[in-house]
């Protein structure tokens, strides 16, 4: 897609959160609170940062349902090692960071080498993590450790600037933001990426290695994944291994799609996965104030289906233009 379509694609997502915020507040004047508005930015930097790991998968093609299964892992693994092993918090967190790393290396060594679907590889990832947290736990809630307790205030909910509503963990996406999209669109690996997300063949035949590009795609979301469990620990400061993240990687492929990422791949705005993010915590905040939150799930998968709707007119309008 031209860039100038991107920009275009950004700029109305961006139209459709202020639109969204407006209902919202029309119908709840409290959704315009601070209170309400630090909640809607730290869900959303929570959830941000799972939506930009997946987005790398679908920018190939791909897809990873396995998120949730292992932020629930990564986050009952965080207290056993600590508390349980007696391992140093910094190399704990450094240890789950690494698993991750070959977590994602396996799933990118499984759809290039034996070619086997990503949905079904990610499928069996779901239920194999889900499992080892169950056992790390030993189906017990695992408490964050004491010498941890400071994440949640400096590194989810503090406030760097007590002036505004912003939480700690927003800015922190942010930041990782700006990291994704240099490295999308500034470096070589980047351009890489999209290439074999449009068309893998011709970017094999123009010298890409579309194999590596696919392995570090999953390698980045099961990172973030890894980080994600460690924050969302922090966030509600226990876990439960059968239980911990679930559906988490609904939200999160929800805020790639409702950023404009294109399920068909080769095509993806970080500031629009930004955006999306915001929306999806617009959503998650929204209903609690305005429906029953048994609706939650039912408004998101509507919203992402009017997404993806979205986004095939647009493709096909874009394209009569060309």
């Amino acid at each position: 897609m031209p860039r100038f379509a991107d920009h275009q694609k950004t700029l109305i997502i961006a139209a459709f959160l202020v639109l969204l915020s407006l209902v919202c507040w029309m119908l709840e004047p409290k959704f315009m609170s601070p209170d309400s508005i630090g909640l809607v930015l730290k869900y959303a930097g929570l959830y941000g940062i799972i939506a930009l790991g997946v987005s790398f998968v679908i920018i190939t093609g791909g897809i990873d349902l396995s998120i949730g299964s292992w932020i629930g892992f990564s986050a009952v693994l965080l207290p056993v090692l600590v508390t349980g092993n007696q391992l140093h918090p910094s190399l704990a967190v450094a240890a789950i960071l690494v698993l991750s790393a070959a977590a994602g290396t396996g799933h990118g060594l499984l759809v290039t080498k034996l070619k086997l679907q990503p949905f079904l590889v990610t499928l069996c990832g779901l239920f194999i993590y889900r499992g080892f947290a169950r056992v790390v736990s030993g189906g017990r809630e695992q408490m964050l450790p004491e010498s941890l307790q400071w994440m949640q205030s400096s590194l989810v909910s503090g406030r760097p600037i007590a002036a505004l509503p912003v939480p700690a963990v927003f800015f922190l996406l942010l930041v990782i933001s700006a990291v994704a999209a240099i490295f999308l669109n500034k470096t070589v690996w980047g351009r890489h990426m999209l290439a074999a997300g449009r068309n893998e063949q011709a970017a094999r035949f123009s010298g890409v290695n579309t194999n590596a590009v696919r392995i570090l795609s999953f390698v980045i979301c099961s990172v973030l994944a890894g980080l994600a469990g460690i924050l969302f620990l922090a966030e509600t400061k226990s876990a439960q291994g059968s239980s911990f993240g679930s559906f988490f990687e609904l939200w999160a492929i929800a805020g790639a799609v409702l950023g404009g990422c294109s399920m068909r791949g080769g095509q993806c705005s970080i500031a629009g996965v930004l955006l999306g993010s915001l929306m999806v915590a617009d959503i998650r905040q929204g209903v609690l104030f305005v429906v029953d939150d048994n609706w939650k799930e039912v408004i998101l998968g509507l919203f992402v289906l009017g997404g993806v709707i979205a986004d095939e007119f647009m493709s096909r309008w874009l394209a009569r233009r060309k």
